[in-house]
């Protein structure tokens, strides 16, 4: 039969130590994304319709992307060389996205 670590009070812990919860942290990165979230909405009603509105949601949901990535994935956790091997990646699939938009675009012009 296994050996097993018990408690007094008659209980299985299997030898291991429960981490208290971290509601801290929780609150504060749904108070982040609730400020963020506000400001965007602020945002649709207060500028008018042009490439400044659009170029300040694309900044505001980047960094709510990044700090999703980096609280609920853990990649603020990680080594500096995974975040590198994350991130550049995804900054050439950003500039890629941009490159083909602007050169698909430029079609209209040769007509």
């Amino acid at each position: 039969m296994a050996n097993y670590a018990h408690n007094n009070d008659g209980h299985n812990h299997g030898g291991t130590e429960v981490a208290p919860p971290q509601t801290a942290v929780i609150w504060r990165t749904f108070w982040v994304l609730a400020g963020i979230t506000a400001l965007e909405f602020v945002t649709a009603f207060l500028f008018p319709a042009g490439t400044l509105k659009v170029a300040i949601f694309i900044g505001m949901t980047i960094v709510k992307a990044f700090y999703i990535v980096g609280e609920f994935m853990h990649l603020k956790h990680e080594v500096k060389s995974l975040i590198w091997a994350i991130l550049i990646p995804t900054l050439f699939v950003v500039w890629l996205l941009i490159a083909l938009l602007v050169e698909g675009g430029s079609i209209f012009q040769l007509r």
